[in-house]
């Protein structure tokens, strides 16, 4: 469940400073830089249970997907079930007694009998089969139910709360504002254009700089930390969930001294992502009320460690 609260530790972090001073510009920064890191975790939780739920509605729709050829055979035995219900109403030859009634030669006698008898095994047959995967679906179904329950129940809970974050983002920007601090745009950069599915990824994220921090965003006119480098691997045709510890369980640990353009570089305790570019930068989405800009990574605090993406 979402930490709720991140939340209030955003509002009070947030909140009017002592009446006897105001806070000097180094403390305004401290308590901003603050506030943005709780804020951005409140954020990348909203990111995962969003991924966690679209993942449970596939299993659901997968599951769905699997009983079909048995639902539809036995439908079709229905089907056919119905024609000899018809076929009895209009007094025609359903059953072993009224074949024997009403057969006159014993060898067509024997031939509607041999019918009829492959006609209930195979109903049966099916009815059964279909029986048993519906007792394996049902077993299934109920605990997908459950944990559907529960994330839509979060979902809810996080869909009030956007408000509040997204209150907090102004009182973020304002407090930015006051405190002089630039929105880091940078926008224009060049890129360095790098061969493979990596230098698709770095391109992509050069051509996002000067874009705005936007809450669970994944582009094209903004973007959150996880949204920025998801954004930036599906251009080169590789899919990250959006949500930055997701994407540390997705990608190949490696050591600082082994980081290559398109690694990803964690930090704040897997609550922010970023793209390594090279030469000891990084592009990210860095806090909300900033833009997304080219950084150095020692500018990074809270450095977690640093993941390849399996391309």
């Amino acid at each position: 469940m979402l930490a709720i609260g991140c939340v209030i530790a955003v509002a009070a972090t947030l909140g009017a400073a002592p009446a006897q001073a105001e806070p000097t510009p180094q403390e305004l920064n401290a308590q901003i830089d603050k506030a943005s890191e709780e804020l951005e975790k409140v954020i990348e939780s909203y990111n995962k249970v969003n991924e966690q739920l679209k993942a449970t509605r596939v299993a659901v729709d997968k599951l769905n997907l699997q009983l079909k050829p048995a639902q539809d055979k036995v439908d079709a035995a229905r089907g056919r079930i119905g024609q000899v219900a018809a076929a009895a109403y209009k007094g025609q030859s359903v059953s072993s007694m009224s074949a024997l009634l009403s057969s006159q030669n014993p060898t067509a006698l024997m031939e509607q009998l041999t019918v009829l008898d492959q006609f209930a095994y195979g109903q049966q047959k099916e009815i059964a089969a279909y029986n048993q995967a519906k007792s394996a679906y049902d077993g299934e179904k109920t605990k997908l139910d459950g944990v559907l329950n529960e994330q839509t129940a979060q979902e809810k809970e996080l869909a009030t709360q956007k408000a509040k974050i997204q209150e907090d983002l102004k009182k973020l920007q304002d407090q930015r504002q006051k405190a002089g601090q630039g929105s880091g745009s940078s926008a224009g950069l060049p890129a360095p254009h790098l061969p493979g599915t990596a230098g698709k990824a770095v391109d992509f994220a050069y051509g996002a700089v000067g874009k705005p921090y936007i809450f669970a965003a994944e582009g094209p006119n903004g973007y959150d930390c996880s949204g920025l480098t998801l954004a930036s691997w599906k251009v080169a045709g590789v899919s990250l969930p959006h949500n930055a510890a997701m994407q540390w369980d997705a990608t190949a640990h490696i050591q600082r001294a082994d980081l290559q353009p398109g690694d990803l570089v964690f930090s704040n305790g897997l609550g922010h992502v970023a793209l390594y570019v090279g030469n000891n930068q990084v592009i990210h989405a860095p806090q909300p009320g900033q833009n997304v800009q080219l950084a150095s990574i020692n500018q990074i605090g809270g450095l977690y460690g640093y993941g390849r993406v399996r391309a």
